[in-house]
């Protein structure tokens, strides 16, 4: 739950074989799946004994919408008419509750920065005792939070914010399938309902400012089959319209961090015009009509999430999210503040489950909505966070490609020697000869090579020279 864009990939059938090769990935990358034993003892001990808050806001009737099966719940919602406007009522996980500055739970947090995702398994920020028990929000239990009640107007415009730790109760765990189907049958809840509405309003908002929030599609493999099979799952609605509380959520954290000079954005500056050349060759391999004089944003929202290939060229367009990062400050607003895709200053603190970062921006916002001092803790490792989060992104995205590499690969093993067809979309300065290909069918994008340089932009026939899930490597030739 929440508009964090990012390739998500769901088995279906088979994990068994999966999770043995993604053992091995895991080694290879020397990541840490288990937690040293001092770190476990601590969260079962902060777990039994947290720093709850004083303000009781259990009498709202909080839900969760997430993937089915989930237990690290971040995010619980609640949204209710005022006059012809709304309040959204989002209260969000506190790990400040369980976590005391410099200890070990702490030292482990800042060493892994984010939770590391690769087709169903999870390795997790947090000791699991806390983010899929005493921390995470999950139903019939009282928990400690950061409750957000952010008031909209008619227009789905943003407001007022404030933010204040309390304790909550969340009465339903809703997966989207489940949340969707209730809406479309008219057996919703009253906030789903509202969701949909303000929902709605939100991304006419959007677009109203230029903004796009790329609707990443998952990603589903079934290993039940030889070869293995790989499609796409085109996302709900209902998932949209939850992604852009969390938008909002976002944007009114950073408002108030730049009001008060003090905070961490996630930025993203604008992208070079190269990039934005190669996704229209992209759209071209895929078949995507873009007109020239059509922006990227409408682009995006032009798309038809029912079509494989449209799904596809969204996951192409995650290009131009490179170059995205943090910015902390505590004094000088950072000259490069707005996240470019959001067309807003924006910042990360739905998800402090999954992101350290999110701690921070919480903790900040508390403070800042209650008119008291940023605490010590957050401006001591304030300017370090950026850096920090930097590492684990790396690490993040070296596990996720090559999860996904592997699944492609092993899609692709019976099929070496087939023709497919696809077009060039890049090539390499130093080799014009290699470069990258976006393949229709299955929709891809994989290494090139040919004896003469590449014909960039055009449509091709290519050959799947190798497929090899040892190496996890997928190469066309010409």
């Amino acid at each position: 739950m929440g508009g964090v864009s990012q390739r998500v990939l769901r088995v279906r059938e088979g994990k068994d074989e999966l999770e043995g090769r993604i053992r091995a990935i895991q080694t290879e990358l020397k990541i840490d799946v288990d937690f040293p034993p001092e770190v476990v003892a601590e969260a079962v001990a902060v777990a039994k004994n947290p720093k709850l808050p004083d303000l009781d806001r259990t009498d709202i009737p909080f839900l969760t919408i997430d993937p089915p099966g989930s237990r690290d719940l971040d995010q619980a919602l609640h949204i209710e008419r005022d006059g012809d406007g709304f309040v959204v009522h989002y209260a969000i996980a506190d790990l400040t509750a369980f976590i005391e500055p410099g200890g070990a739970l702490d030292v482990e947090a800042h060493r892994r920065g984010e939770s590391l995702y690769g087709a169903d398994t999870l390795i997790p920020l947090h000791p699991r005792e806390l983010s899929e028990g005493a921390a995470s929000l999950l139903p019939d239990q009282v928990r400690p939070a950061y409750l957000w009640t952010i008031r909209v107007a008619a227009d789905g415009d943003g407001t007022d914010a404030k933010v204040e730790r309390a304790l909550v109760k969340s009465r339903t765990q809703l997966d989207y399938e489940g949340a969707q189907r209730a809406i479309d049958d008219g057996s919703a809840d009253p906030v789903l309902q509202l969701l949909k509405e303000v929902g709605q309003l939100r991304l006419h908002q959007e677009a109203e400012r230029g903004g796009v929030n790329l609707p990443m599609p998952e990603q589903v493999v079934d290993c039940s089959t030889t070869p293995w099979r790989l499609e796409y799952r085109r996302l709900l609605d209902v998932e949209n319209w939850n992604a852009q509380i969390s938008l909002l959520t976002g944007f009114g954290a950073a408002s108030m961090m730049v009001y008060a000079r003090i905070g961490i954005l996630r930025t993203l500056p604008p992208p070079p015009p190269e990039a934005v050349t190669r996704l229209h060759r992209t759209a071209r391999a895929l078949g995507i009509d873009w007109p020239a004089e059509q922006t990227y944003a409408d682009f995006i929202r032009s798309l038809d999430p029912q079509k494989a290939s449209h799904e596809a060229m969204v996951v192409a367009s995650t290009t131009l999210l490179r170059g995205a990062g943090y910015a902390a400050f505590d004094g000088e607003i950072p000259a490069q503040a707005e996240h470019s895709a959001l067309a807003s200053e924006y910042a990360h603190v739905t998800a402090p489950l999954r992101r350290l970062v999110d701690r921070y921006g919480l903790a900040t916002c508390a403070a800042l909505s209650a008119g008291e001092e940023v605490p010590a803790w957050v401006r001591e490792r304030l300017h370090d966070l950026p850096e920090t989060m930097q590492r684990s992104g790396r690490q993040a995205h070296a596990y996720e490609n090559a999860v996904l590499d592997l699944v492609e690969a092993s899609t692709l093993v019976d099929r070496v020697g087939q023709r497919f067809a696809g077009v060039v979309v890049s090539a390499e300065s130093d080799d014009p000869r290699s470069g990258d290909a976006v393949v229709r069918e299955p929709a891809i994008e994989a290494k090139v090579t040919g004896e003469e340089p590449l014909p960039v932009g055009e449509d091709v026939e290519l050959v799947l020279a190798e497929a090899d899930p040892e190496t996890r490597r997928v190469r066309f030739t010409l």
